[in-house]
């Protein structure tokens, strides 16, 4: 028997995929363009180099004012989003609940977007930003204020924003959708059928480019800062050589997970992470000037909650920093963009059943508090040193950062000790971002039949390789400086296709909700003939009893298999021929769920309409409900025949129902259904 769970937009476009694991124009184009940049910047880095330059000028220019006004629409609209009803939408269907517990994802949620550059720039950014601010003096009161300032609003939550965008998108259209869990089925609503053409393609060419570029950026970063480290603790020399072994080792690794499935315990790593990094920043805390980064913090908090409307849309119009504006927050910026498919990707696959305001409050909050924490306990510590006569620290920061975190270290007793434990974190970062990006530039490249389903393992090698050689490359031309400058011209076409998501996620909510409209002004099902009693008191009398026998039956698997095959497909299909006999395209299938049970389903395709109706009768098996009887014991099981429409499970069950019964159900669903189409093809016309 067939699995033909899938109707829509993603059954047709699976059928015109080709068999191959790989989507051949994504992958090779990708591949061929990431070689010969890559190529070409090792063969002739001072030639890169410029061209670089030029381009991201031309960028900071011309495009300055698209990334600052992006990012903050982006933020509007996911905060929108979670404070409107369509906050109470479940990234998943309606039955489904979160697959791991709050601390678990919340510990993923911090491990996901959150690097061993955070650890860099949490001391690099506020030194530089306070002896050499964008506009007014250094090294004055003010500019100690707002260097810390600056720095949370570079990796607070308007980047956060970003990435919850994407999440939500990806896990609507995949969990809730049943579309590919790919960045073009984002894009159904605004482009229907299109986005499995050449369009599509250059969308995911597009998001492999900016996901490739952003991840060889940590990648550089984590280099230089860990090879700065490893030589402050084993003596192990600074230099390409060393990095280069790192970046082998990222790739090694990587290579490891894609055989072997290590990916499987980032769980417990990013949980380790927490504690260990958590303990780091109270050691700094308890051991530096306590009473003043706790009255830091919560300065910190104040200035950057009265700052905040005024730098999310500074452009600097009258005297732009423009080399400022390019290697802080346009960079920024575009490596939040760049960074949006592969964290976004990740967090979809980690919050299937949660609600978008679950998820929006959890992806702006959670991980922000750790960053506030992070960066005024360190970016003020290392403020404070300057402050208090150590000039020589500052220009080391600013000249080589990744000294300036074990620098400050340094200031602090068992300086070996915690050195170790913030080399082991940043390492711990670096590997699990070089593994996760390859999984995810692997699955951006692939066909995969189902979302949970990840791209064969070589197509993951082969991308771990791509990148590390993508990172030696950069490395190669001018190190951190040209990876910060290709990340802002990879970033930029992909922030277009962000726009285009937008809509088309709003779009599709939009229709959610009239589809929730159309149950309000419908039928109600207590109108239907299932509750009403035509013969008289006799049939009401007889039809609360069978209504409580039902209530204490507990059908086994044998007698709900009975029932699907003697009541439920004879309905359904009867149902299907009365609606064939008025036009109306309509089938009966039989499918295996997750669980392996065959279920039965009645699709009804109404002319051009995108959302078929569907009505899906789900057996389950569930615990007893234990009474005062010894012949109900705990841990005994029983089966339901749960009710599943379009956007999943309704939560009650038809077992016991008669055949009139459950057509009459089938009708109310489906009585709803038509005036969803009647709603939404007046709401199509007004607009």
């Amino acid at each position: 028997m067939s699995d033909s769970r899938e109707t829509g937009p993603r059954a047709e476009a699976e059928s015109t995929q080709p068999g191959s694991r790989i989507n051949p124009i994504v992958f090779f184009g990708s591949s061929a363009a990431i070689v010969a940049i890559a190529v070409w910047a090792i063969i002739s880095p001072g030639g890169a180099a410029a061209v670089l330059g030029v381009v991201v000028g031309w960028i900071s220019e011309w495009f300055g004012w698209f990334y600052i006004l992006v990012a903050t629409v982006f933020l509007a609209f996911v905060i929108f989003l979670a404070l409107s009803r369509y906050g109470k939408t479940k990234l998943g269907p309606e039955h489904s609940e979160p697959e791991f517990s709050t601390f678990s994802w919340a510990a993923m949620l911090f491990a996901a977007g959150i690097g061993t550059d955070v650890m860099f720039f949490a001391v690099a950014e506020p030194v530089t930003q306070y002896l050499a601010p964008p506009v007014g003096e250094g090294e004055t009161l003010q500019a100690a204020r707002e260097a810390t300032v600056w720095t949370l609003f570079h990796y607070g939550i308007t980047g956060w924003g970003m990435y919850a965008l994407m999440g939500i998108a990806l896990a609507y259209f995949a969990y809730r959708m049943n579309l590919p869990l790919s960045i073009r089925s984002t894009l159904y609503p605004v482009f229907g059928n299109r986005i499995y053409g050449p369009l599509g393609h250059g969308v995911d060419l597009a998001a492999v480019l900016g996901t490739i570029f952003g991840i060889a950026t940590s990648l550089g970063i984590g280099v230089v800062f860990l090879n700065y480290g490893l030589n402050t603790l084993f003596s192990i020399p600074e230099g390409l050589g060393a990095q280069i072994g790192l970046i082998v080792l990222a790739v090694a690794i990587a290579t490891v997970s894609a055989v072997s499935g290590v990916e499987r315990g980032i769980r417990r790593l990013s949980e380790l992470n927490v504690w260990l990094t958590l303990g780091l920043a109270a050691f700094v805390l308890v051991a530096g000037q306590t009473v003043f980064l706790l009255n830091a913090v919560v300065l910190n908090i104040g200035d950057y909650v009265s700052s905040f409307p005024g730098l999310t849309m500074q452009t600097f119009a009258f005297d732009p920093p423009t080399e400022w504006l390019g290697f802080w927050t346009l960079f920024f910026w575009a490596w939040w963009i760049a960074w949006a498919s592969f964290v976004g990707l990740f967090l979809a696959r980690i919050s299937r059943g949660r609600t978008i305001r679950q998820f929006v409050a959890g992806t702006l909050t959670i991980p922000f508090v750790y960053i506030l924490m992070w960066v005024s306990i360190f970016g003020n510590s290392a403020i404070d040193l300057i402050r208090s006569g150590n000039e020589q620290f500052g220009q080391t920061t600013i000249n080589a950062p990744q000294q300036g975190f074990y620098t400050l270290l340094e200031q602090y007793p068992a300086f070996p000790l915690i050195a170790s434990i913030a080399t082991f974190c940043g390492l711990l970062f670096y590997v699990t971002s070089a593994d996760s990006g390859a999984l995810v530039m692997a699955n951006l490249t692939s066909y995969r039949k189902t979302p949970r389903d990840d791209a064969s393992s070589w197509v993951r090698i082969f991308w771990a390789v791509a990148t590390g050689l993508l990172t030696v490359a950069m490395l190669i031309v001018g190190g951190i400086t040209a990876l910060q400058s290709a990340t802002i011209v990879m970033g930029l076409p992909f922030g277009f296709v962000m726009v285009l998501l937008m809509f088309g996620l709003f779009k599709a909510l939009r229709v959610e909700a009239i589809r929730e409209d159309s149950r309000r002004y419908s039928l109600p099902a207590r109108f239907s003939g299932r509750s009403m009693s035509l013969n008289g008191d006799r049939t009401a009398a007889l039809s609360w009893r069978q209504r409580l026998r039902r209530s204490m039956s507990f059908p086994s698997r044998e007698k709900a298999i009975l029932f699907l095959n003697e009541v439920a497909h004879p309905a359904l299909t009867e149902v299907a021929e009365e609606l064939r006999m008025h036009g109306v395209e309509a089938e009966v299938r039989e499918s295996k769920n997750e669980e392996g049970f065959t279920c039965v389903e009645l699709v009804a395709d109404l002319v051009e309409e995108e959302a078929p109706f569907q009505y899906r009768i789900e057996p389950q098996e569930v615990p007893m409900p234990v009474y005062g009887d010894s012949s109900l014991r705990e841990g005994d099981t029983y089966y339901r025949l749960n009710v599943h429409l379009r956007e999943g499970g309704q939560g009650y069950d038809v077992m016991g129902y008669t055949h009139s019964q459950l057509i009459d159900d089938v009708l109310d669903h489906y009585e709803q259904h038509v005036e969803f189409v009647r709603l939404n093809t007046g709401s199509a016309r007004r607009q």
